[in-house]
């Protein structure tokens, strides 16, 4: 490669040149169609937030195929309001009258002109009427594909759709012509940061970039001196990497390290035409590479469902939600069908419905003896067939806390039976005796019933099935027995269950724990509920009895009653104890589901992960109080060091002066000789790009087991550290080597352009796992950039 400013001057960026031509129409043939001209157009709708809160709105998307331009009249005394959102903040986009705001209105508007647009993080969805059930099409059809193509275009994709010409005559770009082109291409940038370079770009004073002041700006945006430091390291002239070199950086990455890989990365990440047909990757590249979801810290193979789901469902760990019903905390707040729709997005694979006696004879869902408001039974069951297996195909457990009538509970089951339809589990697999719990892989696309079940007793049957015939299991009994309370005797229970829904109790039926004598013998599909006090005080106390119950029998964890506000106990406990269903609040954000959302954010989020083998066994002799030298036991240590942060959000945002003191936490949650957590230094008064270079060490006995969670807060000298953002990952889904941590809010919605660059390494027994060689310690001093390709 040359050294000199010659063909890779004539022939600079693409990058830039397109940032410099463009920014125009979105084109592309997939995206040529009637719906985009009509969306393009614009549509005179009506918003709607409740029954009596409808205004008049017009919605248009730009030329640019990413904004839709929301505009609305207010009164003379007003001016003139507009609002825009992005085809990257959408979620997803509901067709019909799916949310509670436009259901109300379900008797006077088609349900077929109407359709919900759901955004990432806390922003309000927006309910939206249409004059006509075809326009209604056009921007459902629309705002999908265009979400869709956006999503699934590379880096080099993204600029090529934009057409060699100028928007602008003279050849300038607005700040906002140069912000949703970033947009595109996936270089996200705050706010504050992105104004404040442009205007420092700005020679003219014009708001507008000429080329040379484009190209300023596109220096100072791309200027990363640790990935540089980086790239150096192992570019032979410092100024381009060959194909040989980009496959040693994947080599010492633990990554794919074939020239046709390296040499494929080239194609798609570097924009620079001389370089790229020339199989070179010049800095930039190496940036666009590096800060590209290929070099995520969760492994890439793991994003997708690569566990084995063909085992009984006992051995896996299960996502799963308590009171799932409310927005809120559980003495006050709504009940309603959107929690479910979150936590059935979120992959979650258990939802919990409290049933009680509504009026008119239909079943309500609320939390009982409470001020939370209802929502029907029929309501949530029609929500979750709609929404039981978008985001993961693997089988739905609705786990039914019934303090109905037996003509309520009758009620209960047809609903179940006539809106779930062929989904709904009515009867066992196979007429064979049941060794085992069938596995996720046969139940695919099933909805099954944890409840109670009717179980008849020799001896005592009745004429005519009279109460006397039946006792009824109870879940709400005391785990193991209260030594205080005398235990009923199940033959003298009078049945309280309707037949039809006792039915509907296939492979989830719900028993009180009465021990671990004759375990072996215990009907696989009986399992038993456990509050979180009762069940730490098993895993203190016969942690070892409990693992073997646990690798047969499914074990549901609830979080105590005196949680008034919703809060959440530490999952990680539950887990070690191999239970599978923890439930927790998810509409309750924190550390606890943080670490839920870590826990199954591997296998394709599919709300089921596999437990470590020392956890499915009978015979298991792993103990989670007592792991020193047993199964699991696999002495690790993990060695991360914290190099930089990118784009921290500003806490304090009423005062213009303020400006985050980051610091980081990096924790490890596992069994309790594991958990540990060491910090980096703080950064005064820099969130854009603050550096640490400050190594962390841990030693872990049981890694299968560890969640390691990245921690970002803002230092306070006076009072407790504000929360800036969060990342966990299992330690088992952990890469080595040099790595960017996409940091998520409190909600778990993403905090982009904020990120972590992070280098990992691993040694187990003395041996290193694909870390990342000695060479590659970061080179101290500058080398001159004279004669390199940007």
């Amino acid at each position: 490669p040359p050294t000199q400013k010659s063909e890779p001057e004539k022939h600079d960026l693409k990058f830039l040149f397109h940032i410099k031509t463009c920014c125009c129409v979105l084109r592309s043939p997939g995206l040529d169609s009637d719906d985009i001209r009509v969306m393009m157009q614009g549509s005179n709708m009506v918003k709607v937030r409740s029954s009596r809160w409808k205004k008049s709105r017009n919605l248009q998307l730009l030329e640019d195929s990413l904004t839709v331009w929301c505009e609305s009249t207010k009164s003379s005394r007003r001016a003139k309001a507009q609002q825009t959102f992005t085809v990257t903040e959408v979620e997803c986009v509901r067709e019909g009258c799916q949310s509670e705001a436009l259901k109300r209105l379900s008797g006077s508007v088609q349900e077929k002109q109407c359709f919900t647009v759901v955004f990432r993080g806390a922003r309000k969805s927006l309910d939206l009427v249409c004059p006509s059930e075809a326009e209604a099409q056009c921007w459902v059809r629309g705002l999908r594909a265009l979400k869709e193509y956006v999503a699934n275009m590379t880096q080099k994709e993204k600029l090529d759709q934009y057409p060699a010409q100028f928007q602008n005559q003279d050849g300038k770009m607005s700040y906002d012509e140069v912000k949703r082109l970033l947009l595109m291409i996936n270089i996200d940038l705050s706010e504050q940061y992105a104004r404040s370079l442009f205007k420092r770009c700005d020679r003219s004073g014009d708001s507008r970039l000429d080329h040379v002041e484009i190209e300023e700006f596109c220096r100072e945006l791309m200027r990363r001196p640790e990935l540089d430091a980086v790239f150096r390291n192992y570019s032979s002239n410092g100024c381009v990497l060959a194909t040989a070199e980009l496959r040693d950086f994947l080599g010492d990455q633990g990554e794919d390290a074939s020239l046709i890989h390296a040499q494929s990365l080239i194609l798609t990440y570097e924009l620079n035409d001389w370089a790229q047909k020339n199989l070179f990757m010049t800095q930039n590249g190496f940036t666009m590479y590096m800060l590209s979801r290929e070099n995520d810290v969760l492994n890439p193979d793991h994003a997708r469902v690569y566990q084995d789901m063909s085992r009984p469902l006992a051995h896996y760990f299960i996502s799963s939600s308590h009171n799932t019903y409310l927005t809120k905390d559980q003495v006050t707040s709504a009940s309603s069908t959107e929690p479910y729709i979150r936590a059935l997005n979120q992959g979650c694979r258990c939802v919990e419905l409290d049933c009680w006696d509504g009026d008119k004879g239909e079943p309500v869902i609320y939390h009982g003896h409470t001020l939370t408001s209802k929502v029907t039974f029929k309501e949530v069951i029609e929500t979750i067939n709609q929404y039981a297996f978008k985001v993961s195909p693997y089988p739905l457990i609705l786990s039914l806390e019934n303090h109905c009538s037996v003509e309520q509970q009758a009620v209960m089951a047809t609903h179940l039976c006539t809106i779930l339809g062929s989904k709904l589990l009515t009867k066992p697999l196979s007429s064979q005796p049941l060794q085992d719990l069938p596995s996720p892989e046969v139940l695919k696309g099933r909805i099954l019933i944890k409840g109670k079940k009717q179980t008849p007793h020799l001896g005592q049957l009745g004429k005519n099935g009279s109460c006397a015939s039946f006792s009824s299991s109870s879940d709400d009994e005391p785990a193991n027995g209260n030594k205080n309370t005398p235990k009923k005797d199940p033959a003298k229970v009078c049945s309280k269950l309707s037949p039809e829904l006792s039915e509907l109790a296939v492979y989830c039926r719900s028993v009180p724990f009465r021990g671990f004598e004759n375990m072996s013998e215990k009907p696989p599909n009986e399992m038993s509920s456990f509050s979180e006090s009762e069940a730490l005080r098993i895993i203190k106390d016969s942690g070892k009895l409990f693992v073997r119950h646990n690798s047969r029998q499914l074990s549901r964890i609830y979080p105590s009653c005196q949680r008034l506000q919703s809060s959440n106990y530490n999952p990680q406990e539950m887990w070690n104890g191999g239970c599978q269903m923890v439930a927790l609040n998810f509409q309750t954000p924190g550390e606890q589901m943080d670490l839920n959302q870590g826990r199954f954010l591997p296998n394709g989020r599919c709300g089921y992960i596999l437990k470590p083998s020392f956890l499915c066994s009978p015979t298991s002799e792993f103990n989670p109080e007592n792991t020193g030298g047993g199964p699991g036991h696999v002495p690790t240590q993990l060695t991360i060091r914290i190099i930089s942060a990118q784009q921290l959000p500003k806490i304090n945002t009423e005062n213009v002066s303020s400006i985050v003191d980051p610091q980081v936490w990096v924790e490890i949650h596992g069994v309790a000789i594991d958990n540990a957590r060491d910090k980096t230094h703080r950064i005064d008064n820099n969130g854009f790009n603050p550096r640490w270079d400050s190594t962390l060490s841990f030693q872990l006995q049981v890694p299968d087991l560890a969640l390691v969670r990245f921690v970002v807060e803002d230092h306070d000298h006076t009072t407790k550290n504000d929360f800036v953002g969060q990342f966990t990952v299992p330690f088992t889904s952990l890469r080595t080597g040099y790595r960017h941590v996409h940091l998520l809010k409190a909600d778990g919605s993403s905090l982009s352009p904020a990120t972590l660059f992070i280098h990992v390494k691993m040694t187990r027994r003395g041996a290193p796992i694909k870390s990342v060689s000695e060479r590659m310690a970061i080179a101290k001093g500058v080398r001159s950039d004279k004669g390199c390709i940007m």
